[in-house]
């Protein structure tokens, strides 16, 4: 029998970072299977179920990818987190205002 070898993970354009990783021909991110499994308690086999385009290598794989770049990740989510406090701040949620502004009449809001 012959060993199997595989391409996991790629590398695709991002329009925040540049570029991201992503399972091999899907729109799967890196990231995002490793939310499922740290963050959220998923395993492997519950996300191949969820996923029936994924298999347990393609997973296992991109854990391993996360990992060998932890810190790349981890810088890339605090600049998330300073771009949605730009952002934020630019642009401030309407919907308070909106609410404060309510008068009387019930679900109507003024414009």
């Amino acid at each position: 029998m012959t060993p199997v070898t595989t391409q996991h993970i790629e590398l695709v354009p991002s329009a925040t970072h540049g570029q991201k990783a992503v399972i091999a021909g899907t729109r799967i991110r890196v990231v995002d299977i490793h939310a499922w499994i740290e963050v959220h308690g998923r395993t492997p086999r519950e996300i191949v179920s969820d996923f029936p385009q994924l298999t347990l290598g393609d997973v296992h794989a991109a854990m391993t990818y996360y990992w060998d770049n932890e810190a790349m990740y981890k810088r890339q989510c605090e600049r998330e987190v300073e771009l949605e406090e730009e952002g934020r701040k630019l642009y401030p949620p309407k919907l308070p205002d909106a609410i404060r502004r309510r008068g009387n009449d019930g679900d109507k809001v003024p414009s």
